[in-house]
């Protein structure tokens, strides 16, 4: 069983840098709800960035607050399924986190691609687009090497300069709302959805806009006084992104702008038609600092995974090397070359993949936070979901229907020429005969050093 080694040594996340790191890995922004709109129309795209966190994110948010406080271990959601389920589930647990990283680790990269395009088409051209991305990942790796604090206190700075446009943007749209102007935007039915929208769509758009709450679990030996920052870490979290989502979308229908409009990217056409060019240029300026930050943060909770697997024998050892400042630099770097790796690859139509991956993973942790319960009553609990023990299933049941109805509407999508459900599931069961190969490679290892010892 993997347990985490406390020190005083390195400098520790604190509260509102956690928050930070935490609001970067599941959302950043504004940037990535435009297709909820799009798809949806204004009225049932606020109806699902307000419903959908009380499905979805709160009974998430209070699982991950009890069994981080509980359980304040490297590696987070692996420890806790270990301790409740044993090294096979915990194992693929952490097979499904790091499945899941290949393609939404690709898609940040490209996103900021994407915004510096629409400032400087010539820079993203040809080769010169897979060039930045690559810098994009080179530049997060060697940020991460420098630990935990200066990611997240880092956040925290950048986070309050990229959603300052938006302050801009809600602001202009309120006034034009006020003043009448909505016709000559084109919104004359602002609050109704465009033709052919595809509400199923936006709601699996607006899920994975919300995923990602227990990725900062992954670095709890890292945070400071992580028993009781967790609970009001996951809780403020949810909050904010609820709210960064629901104030834009609700002043632009009232600014009266069509949702035709809307698709990837489209905040910086919004920007211009309300506040003009320096507006829109400002809004790409902090949707390139969005994308690199969240794929940052997402290296600091993903690199985790393979160093707290190297320390219960499940990796090479050479993954347990941390620097002085406690960031485990080999995972860090064998990460980061896999996802540039992966980048040729396109991987944007692949959010119900990464979805469904993680949507298992979330299944296992609820399972973990159930099995606890009544297999150890008498674990110290600083946070408890309040209520008997059935409360923890019925909390679990909510982001389970919302899974089984991403893996039913998976079933329409084709990747590599099979549904994106049976591409979904070949990965997930691909974590059994892996656990498999490091068990023999482990006992390998192990009976050779008794060998040498002998």
């Amino acid at each position: 069983m993997h347990l985490s080694k406390r020190s005083s040594g390195p400098r520790k996340l604190r509260l509102f840098p956690l928050l930070a790191a935490t609001y970067f890995m599941v959302s950043g922004g504004p940037y990535g709800i435009e297709d909820i709109v799009g798809y949806a129309g204004y009225g049932r795209a606020l109806l699902l960035v307000l419903l959908i966190p009380f499905l979805w994110s709160f009974p998430t948010g209070l699982m991950l607050g009890e069994l981080a406080a509980a359980i304040p271990d490297e590696g987070g959601f692996y420890a806790w399924v270990c301790r409740a389920m044993g090294p096979f589930w915990g194992f693929q647990e952490a097979w499904l986190s790091l499945a899941a990283s290949v393609f939404d680790m690709a898609i940040y990269p490209t996103v900021f691609v994407l915004y510096l395009e629409r400032l400087a088409p010539a820079m993203t051209q040809g080769h010169a687009g897979l060039l930045l991305k690559l810098a994009v990942v080179a530049a997060a790796v060697l940020w991460n090497l420098l630990g935990a604090a200066s990611v997240g206190e880092g956040s925290l700075k950048l986070w309050l300069i990229s959603i300052s446009p938006y302050f801009v943007i809600v602001g202009i749209a309120l006034y034009t709302g006020l003043q009448g102007a909505r016709s000559s935007l084109g919104g004359h039915a602002a609050m109704g959805h465009p033709a052919g929208a595809a509400f199923s769509t936006a709601i699996l758009v607006t899920m994975w806009n919300y995923m990602g709450w227990d990725n900062a679990t992954t670095i709890a030996n890292e945070v400071e006084d992580p028993q009781r920052n967790y609970p009001r870490v996951a809780l403020l979290a949810i909050m904010m992104v609820m709210v960064t989502y629901a104030i834009p979308i609700g002043a632009i229908a009232w600014a009266g702008i069509s949702a035709d409009r809307f698709s990837t990217g489209a905040w910086v056409d919004v920007a211009h038609m309300l506040g003009g060019p320096v507006l829109a240029t400002a809004v790409v300026l902090a949707g390139l600092m969005d994308g690199f930050c969240t794929f940052s943060n997402l290296t600091l909770s993903y690199t985790r995974l393979p160093h707290a697997l190297a320390e219960d024998g499940f990796l090479p050892r050479i993954f347990t090397k941390k620097l002085r400042n406690g960031s485990p630099w080999v995972s860090v770097l064998v990460c980061g070359g896999c996802w540039a790796l992966a980048l040729g690859f396109t991987f944007e139509r692949l959010i119900t993949i990464d979805l469904v991956l993680w949507g298992f993973s979330v299944i296992l942790e609820f399972l973990a936070l159930i099995i606890l319960r009544r297999k150890e009553p008498l674990l110290g609990r600083p946070f408890r979901i309040p209520g008997p023990n059935w409360v923890p299933i019925v909390l679990g049941l909510c982001p389970t229907v919302l899974i089984v109805y991403a893996l039913h509407a998976s079933r329409s999508e084709t990747v590599a020429g099979m549904s994106a459900f049976t591409f979904a599931l070949t990965i997930a069961v691909g974590g059994l005969p892996v656990y498999w190969i490091a068990k023999i490679s482990m006992r390998r290892h192990k009976d050779k050093a008794q060998l040498i010892k002998t």
